[in-house]
Order: structure tokens, then C-alpha cells, then sequence
């Protein structure tokens, strides 16, 4: 599968709703109740991050629940990669690019979604035919306004910014042409993980489901 190929796969994938969760999952136990929670309030696509001990079966367990679409994060090298699609990922995050992670996806077929935040870093991107990838870590680097200022010299370039994004700003990032969705972590609180508390977790994704530019 070639960089073009999987951006197209990633594109679709972070325009089927304005917000992609991104989880750490401790408690492999947990992940069947919250996929179902955040799939039934309209986040189907979801984030596990390579974090945790768990991340692995958490994602077997949830890329079994209908509607949801299972990625990967924290895939740092081929084989994340390759343990990630075994575990049933339909895709991978990244928070840069490499030459063997790149070899690593497109021999997986695994759709990758790499990060870059500099227009060095965009442009090498870019130059290996990715044209769908992450911001990250937005906040830090100068949130929506740098991104704005990508927008310019590489309109062709789609983000998803993670990183610090809020609720009370996610909005600036999702108003901007570039950008598609964004990645964050404020709608599955440990709390509310540990508690089984799905009916919060699917209230915030119902709310998050709402948000527009």
C-alpha cells in the first residue's frame, strides 16, 4: 500500500467525525465497554496509544465492536507497526516519519497517519506522498495559528492536530481549511474508565460528535 493510498484511507477515516479520542487503556477489561460508549456517541474512530501494557489487547478487543474503526498510536517503529496490525489496528499514528516505518506500513498495508509540525517536516512528508498527517503536539509548537500559517504555502496538506487540544479550543483548529479533525484525550477519563462509567464517557463523545469550526 503506497503513502498515497494510505493517506486517502486516513483522510476518510478522520472525516467521519470532527473529534478522534485518543486513549491510554490500562485495563484491557475496559476497552469492549468504552469502544461501544464512544462508537454509540458518534466517535467511530478511535486512537489506543502503544503506552501501556494493555494497548494490545485493548485493540483486539475493540476493532470487534460494530461501527468502530481501531487505530494504533505511539507507533514508533516497524515493529509496533507489526504488532499493531496483528493486534487488528485498521491504521497507525505516529508522532514523526521514517524511512523504515514508512517501508514498515506500506509492506503491512497499514494505513499511517505520521506527524510533522515543521514545513521541513511537512514538505519530506509530503515528498514521500503522504498528504494527510498529524500536528503534534499542537498546543506547544503554536496551535491553531501556526497551522493557519502552513495553510498558505502547502494548501494540499490536510492535519489532524493532537496535543493539548481542548474542548474550548478545538474549535479554532476545526474552523481552519487544513485541518480535518482533531485527536484528544479529554473524553475517556481514567475515572470514568476505571468506574465503568460509559454513560458519561458517551455523553462528552456525543458533545464532542457537535463541534464545528
Amino acid at each position: 500500500m503506497t503513502p498515497q493510498d494510505q493517506s486517502r484511507q486516513t483522510k476518510a477515516l478522520c472525516q467521519l467525525a470532527p473529534v478522534i479520542p485518543v486513549i491510554v487503556i490500562k485495563d484491557a477489561a475496559h476497552a469492549e465497554g468504552l469502544a461501544r460508549a464512544l462508537v454509540a456517541g458518534g466517535l467511530p474512530v478511535l486512537e489506543v496509544t502503544l503506552r501501556s501494557d494493555a494497548a494490545l489487547d485493548a485493540i483486539r478487543a475493540m476493532s470487534r465492536v460494530s461501527g468502530g474503526h481501531v487505530g494504533a498510536g505511539t507507533v514508533l517503529t516497524p515493529d509496533d507497526a507489526k504488532r499493531a496490525k496483528d493486534a487488528g489496528a485498521s491504521f497507525a499514528v505516529s508522532p514523526g516519519l521514517t524511512d523504515r516505518l514508512i517501508a514498515a506500513c506500506e509492506e503491512l498495508a497499514l494505513p499511517l497517519l505520521p506527524g510533522a509540525v515543521t514545513a521541513s517536516e511537512v514538505m519530506r512528508a509530503a515528498d514521500a506522498g503522504f498528504d494527510m498527517l498529524k500536528f503534534f503536539p499542537a498546543e506547544a509548537v503554536g496551535g491553531a495559528p501556526a497551522l493557519k500559517s502552513l495553510a498558505g504555502p502547502l494548501p494540499r496538506i490536510s492535519f489532524c492536530p493532537t496535543g493539548g487540544v481542548t474542548p474550548q479550543n478545538a474549535g479554532s483548529y476545526l474552523s481552519l481549511p487544513n485541518v480535518i479533525c482533531v485527536g484528544g484525550s479529554w473524553i475517556v477519563t481514567d475515572a470514568d474508565m476505571a468506574a465503568g462509567n460509559w454513560q458519561a464517557i458517551e455523553d462528552r463523545a456525543r458533545t464532542a460528535a457537535a463541534l464545528r469550526g
